[in-house]
């Protein structure tokens, strides 16, 4: 690849300031030797012909003398030479006066000295050199004849710019088929050798060039490896060998060349760091190469034998960081070839049209796209994704010494990012990721002051998350499935691979940890929050000093279970005695569970004409007051409870049945993971347009609900989820206790003397006594289940609730009690099987509309009693008997299949369920 100068008088070299006037240039003169080394080093840096320079140099008014001394000394030399022609091979009798003498041939740099400089500037290609040949024994001096004999090498590298060549700059070269025609296989050795130094450091030799289809300035195929071409004429022993090396060399390019494709800042800090423990094994194979050529400088013994010697173990080392890089480099090809078309931009083709800039804009649109999965692969192979794809390889090649050697230096070398990362995450809580390479994803848009106003758990959930996906009550969830509103998405596998891309892949070794190194964090941002100090970064920064840590042994392993450990106590410490989580659990009980109900017969009391009304006619300030009037009565025992200014009136706009009966049909029971779905509804979704109209209208009782309000950090404990299944065991509690007080309030109305009176007819008083027996009936029913409720599902849970708070040592164990006792609560109440709540929904809507129908019942008994002959028609008493036998068969069916399917669950899921099996087996038995 030469580069030409025009020749024309205007023309100066690109690049190369204008030399400076001289007043006088007869101070300045050189020797032969001094000018064809100054001249030659500047066209070889330039990679520009010398007649360039000496053409600038005229130009400039500089070079008329040194030019006029160069064209004299080159013509005497070419006159001396003549005559010693006839003795040189063949292939130099083409323009033998090109070719200078040896004696003027300024000495070649050392490949270990050059080897930068050819890396970043590409070689002059073979049209530029002239063609080194062995010069005759009569044009050098005795002591070169005497080193050549010796040790049968040249004494220098023979091979120089031409300062002859014509003014358009192009260069006759020798044939290379016949380059070594005629030499001693002594000196091809040696010539060979020199190549080889130079080819090592990816620089082109002269006998050993670039492959004819290589382009060493196309990025992919310099990521694979420069291919070498040997000259053919090249005695065959000798060849057997330097190809046994050239794959040294090929390598040797890939890795330089990846090391270069991966500097830019978009491939993060484990990237440059594995890039940097590459550069220090590299930085030894270079002193190889240098001692290499030192002793091929120096030693008489040295042949090719010697270099192959020396140079076959690192052979295999180099093919390891080659096939390390081409693996990093495969990924990110694989991801480029699954993306969208160029054509698309994101505008339908308009972007250029638009003057938005087509090729930026449709690489913003990819890195979008690839941040939100739409497209497969992730970007580039960054953070995590680096140590796992090292954590393969060592594991695949466990086996080989050295590659278990190779791939732990470079594991260590790169995990120091990470390991910054981590430790400052565990310690500090503060995430420093620039570049998306940690496991731990932030969203930031989540603060305190959302969750003060919606006391959700999102901090909890989403403000902090894995990218991986995964969570501590859905790690069974892949990457693909899709999750609930309050999961984090986890990005598409690589094409090919089952590996996440970028910080979505955990390494293996941290695996087992990434949890408790989530909740490490977390815990520490949580006490920030709340005002109390911890570590800054830079103290972190302090205590590690400067030695390399190292990640996969048991010590850094105990760091993170010390971490984790003291955040959890830390945080647990902070709520359970400066924030009294305690007496707030007690306080939610007193009011949710009824415990203590005298306040709600009270409180329904007062609002009866309110809750008689429609919910949405219904007013929330009104039944608040009444509310607070309740709880605040000096006679009720919720007078002394220090939270109850928390406690809230709602109303829900679902009924309790339909609600949960929507929400176990979707999740099929209870989840894999042992608990209701309750993000996907919460009781305040609106589908009344998809409700048939004939639909009965919700009254405001049966809508009723408690809320109740909490500040950070308690929230996190009482979040959205636990408060929702308090409101559901609540609304349970609450219509067991209205049919309880509907059905006494109706045997207490049927206790007047219209009811208790002898009505001098058999078949009225038989009817009277029938909805004796069946309101009797459904009141000891309802007693029964709301005993059950109380006395042997919620009473006992609950103590055993307390005394694991006693015992609690973590967070994760306090959440995850509380949540627990929850969903048993739940679970026991039979309200997360479908059959059960079927069931059960129809028997309480049975007793509901009964209740509802004691005014009927009372307007036929007062019609009967003002004219006992006309109502005792056969046509009348049969109207009256008839809606009687429709409630007494409707109970005495769903409470066969209620007790059916209660004995069911009892023997096979729900042991719990033996001791309502016991109560309403007697109640039903003895009926």
């Amino acid at each position: 690849m030469s580069s030409r100068v025009p020749s024309g008088s205007g023309s100066t070299v690109p690049f190369t300031p204008k030399p400076r006037k001289r007043t006088s240039s007869s101070r300045f003169s050189i020797n032969d030797r001094e000018l064809n080394q100054f001249v030659g080093t500047l066209a070889s840096v330039r990679r520009v012909k010398p007649n360039a320079i000496l053409e600038e140099l005229e130009q400039s008014g500089e070079g008329n003398q040194l030019l006029a001394r160069a064209d004299g000394s080159s013509r005497e030399r070419d006159q001396g030479r003549r005559p010693s022609s006839s003795s040189q091979r063949p292939s130099s009798s083409r323009n033998p006066e090109r070719i200078p003498s040896s004696s003027s041939q300024p000495p070649r740099p050392s490949s270990s000295s050059s080897s930068s400089r050819h890396r970043d500037t590409p070689r002059p290609s073979s049209s530029a050199r002239t063609t080194p040949i062995p010069i005759s024994t009569s044009s050098r001096p005795t002591p070169e004849q005497e080193s050549r004999r010796r040790n049968g090498k040249l004494p220098e590298r023979i091979t120089e710019l031409s300062l002859a060549d014509g003014p358009n700059g192009a260069a006759e070269v020798e044939d290379e088929g016949g380059m070594l025609d005629g030499v001693p296989l002594e000196i091809q050795e040696a010539w060979i050798c020199e190549d080889l130094l130079f080819v090592l450091q990816g620089v082109e030799g002269s006998l050993i060039r670039y492959d004819e289809d290589y382009d060493p300035l196309d990025e992919e195929q310099a990521s694979k490896g420069a291919r070498w071409k040997v000259n053919p004429s090249l005695d065959p022993s000798l060849l057997s060998l330097v190809e046994r090396l050239l794959p040294l060399a090929t390598c040797y390019t890939a890795v330089e060349a990846s090391m270069e494709s991966h500097n830019s800042s978009e491939y993060g800090m484990v990237a440059h760091a594995l890039i940097s423990g590459i550069r220090a094994m590299l930085k030894e194979y270079r002193v190889l190469t240098a001692q290499l050529e030192s002793l091929f400088l120096s030693s008489p013994t040295f042949t090719l034998q010697t270099l192959y010697f020396h140079l076959h173990p690192t052979l295999h080392t180099m093919s390891l960081l080659a096939s390390l890089c081409a693996a990093l480099e495969n990924d990110e090809a694989s991801q480029d070839n699954s993306d969208v078309s160029d054509d698309d931009d994101g505008l339908g083709g308009m972007a250029e049209e638009l003057g938005l800039g087509g090729a930026g804009l449709k690489g913003l649109m990819k890195n979008l796209k690839a941040q939100e999965g739409l497209i497969g692969g992730g970007g580039p192979v960054l953070g995590g994704e680096v140590l796992g794809i090292i954590c393969e390889r060592e594991a695949t090649m466990s086996g080989d010494p050295t590659a278990s050697t190779l791939h732990s230096t470079l594991l260590l070398h790169s995990t120091q990012p990470y390991c910054k990362m981590l430790v400052r995450w565990i310690s500090t809580g503060h995430l420093s990721d620039p570049f998306d390479e940690f496991m731990v994803k932030e969203s930031g848009h989540i603060t305190k002051g959302v969750l003060e106003s919606d006391y959700t758990d999102e901090y909890w959930e989403r403000r902090y998350t894995l990218r991986d996906g995964s969570s501590l009550t859905g790690t069974k969830s892949s990457a693909g499935k899709s999750r609930s509103a309050l999961g984090a998405a986890a990005p598409p596998p690589r094409s090919g691979t089952n590996r996440l891309p970028g910080g979505a892949c955990i390494p293996v070794f941290l695996q087992p940890w990434k949890h408790k190194i989530l909740l490490a964090g977390k815990y520490l941002n949580v006490i920030k929050e709340c005002g109390i100090e911890v570590k800054k970064p830079n103290e972190v920064g302090q205590e590690e000093g400067d030695g390399m840590v190292v990640m996969n042994e048991p010590k850094f392993y105990k760091r993170i279970e010390d971490a984790y450990i003291y955040a959890n106590k830390t945080l647990l410490k902070l709520m359970v005695e400066e924030q009294q989580l305690i007496p707030h659990l007690r306080s939610m009980k007193h009011f949710f569970f009824l415990d203590q109900s005298d306040f709600l017969t009270n409180f329904l009391d007062l609002a009866a004409s309110e809750l008689r009304k429609p919910a949405k006619a219904t007013s929330l300030v009104k039944l608040q007051s009444l509310l607070d009037l309740a709880v605040r009565n000096p006679a009720s025992s919720s007078s002394n409870d220090p939270y109850k200014d928390d406690l809230k009136v709602v109303m829900q706009s679902q009924g309790l049945y339909e609600w949960l009966l929507k929400i176990v049909s979707k999740t099929g029971s209870l989840t894999e993971d042992g608990e209701l779905d309750f993000a996907m509804g919460d009781g305040h979704d609106d589908d009344g347009g998809r409700r048939s109209e004939k639909e009965r209208t919700l009254l405001a009782i049966d809508a009723l609900s408690f809320d109740y309000s909490v500040k950070f950090p308690l929230s996190l404990v009482i979040s959205r989820k636990t408060i929702t299944r308090y409101q559901l065991i609540f609304r349970f509690l609450l219509h067991l206790h209205h049919l309880e007080s509907a059905l006494s309030n109706m045997w207490l109305e049927q206790k007047t003397n219209s009811w208790k009176q002898n009505c001098q007819n058999e078949d009225m008083e038989k009817w009277k006594s029938r909805i004796f027996s069946l309101r009797s009936r459904m009141l000891i029913f309802i007693r029964q289940v709301l005993a059950f409720v109380t006395g042997e599902v919620l009473e006992p849970n609950w103590k055993l609730l307390e005394s694991k708070l006693v015992k609690v040592q973590t967070v994760d164990q306090l959440l995850k009690d509380h949540v627990d006792f929850l969903d048993t609560c739940l679970k026991q109440c039979m309200l997360t099987t479908s059959k059960l709540l079927s069931i059960y929904a129809k028997l309480m809507t049975t007793i509901s509309v009964f209740v509802s129908y004691q005014s009927s019942l009372n307007t036929a008994l007062n019609k009967f009693l003002a004219d006992p002959i006309s109502e005792s028609e056969p046509t009348k008493a049969n109207s009256r008997w008839t809606a009687l036998n429709k409630f007494e068969i409707n109970f005495n069916h769903h409470t066969k299949l209620h007790l059916d399917a209660v004995t069911y669950n009892a023997g096979s899921e729900n042991v719990a369920l033996l001791a309502l099996v016991t109560r309403l087996h007697q109640t039903t038995l003895r009926i």
